[in-house]
């Protein structure tokens, strides 16, 4: 397939976003819908809430702090639940016992890029899966270096590299670009770095945009929007 026929989608997201996790499933049938373009996807770190301590907080009393009353959650998580039945995503938020800070998750999706596209997008999906489905604390360091594992990567060198500051700055960088960049709400679909398509679309629109900047590109327009 030629480079003219290939498009990069970066995906910002944090892996705590239940949006986010419908927004891969739909990316995932866009790609598979367009199988004459070539799509490598990258994902970019977002925090949904930098504040929350390493150790993360008790989910229930944050998410009361946030929504004010238990009737409030169950009508978010009612109204998530059926969409991410419709993608595969069987969520368990009532599994959920802690409100996990990402930043190391996304250092280590970050590294898992270093690894390959197919090493990041494998522990993306594990990541999504363990918090919003079997309600794992995707803050602590032991089911990262596991995840890692599973992902294909040296779960030993990320044991190493997890308790350092390896990459902190690099991440809450490329994190603070993205505000810069307008973007204060994910997931967000960054296209060819020009064309963003925001929130969890459902698959036909994300399919529809990478085929037009798929087009855009194979005819050369790309270059001259610079």
């Amino acid at each position: 397939m030629s480079e003219a026929n290939a498009i990069t989608v970066d995906v910002v997201s944090d892996v705590v976003c239940p949006w986010c996790f419908i927004g891969q499933k739909r990316l995932d049938k866009a790609v598979a819908a367009v199988g004459d373009v070539e799509v490598h996807i990258r994902w970019r770190p977002f925090q949904l809430d930098p504040t929350i301590p390493p150790q993360g907080k008790d989910r229930h009393e944050y998410m009361l702090a946030k929504f004010g009353s238990d009737e409030r959650i169950s009508e978010i998580h009612a109204r998530i639940e059926p969409l991410g039945e419709a993608e595969g995503i069987s969520f368990a938020f009532d599994a959920i016992k802690v409100a996990p800070n990402t930043l190391d998750a996304h250092r280590l999706i970050r590294w898992a890029g270093a690894a390959g596209e197919d090493v990041q997008n494998r522990l993306v999906r594990r990541l999504f899966q363990l918090n919003f489905e079997e309600g794992v604390n995707i803050g602590d360091h032991t089911v990262l270096v596991e995840a890692a594992r599973e992902a294909g990567m040296d779960a030993s060198v990320v044991e190493t590299l997890l308790p350092s500051d390896a990459d902190v700055e690099a991440v809450r960088t490329e994190i603070a670009t993205a505000s810069r960049m307008g973007i204060t709400g994910v997931p967000c679909f960054l296209l060819e770095g020009k064309y963003a398509v925001m929130g969890a679309q459902d698959a036909d629109t994300l399919a529809d945009a990478i085929r037009q900047v798929a087009a855009a590109k194979a005819r050369g327009e790309l270059e001259k929007a610079d």
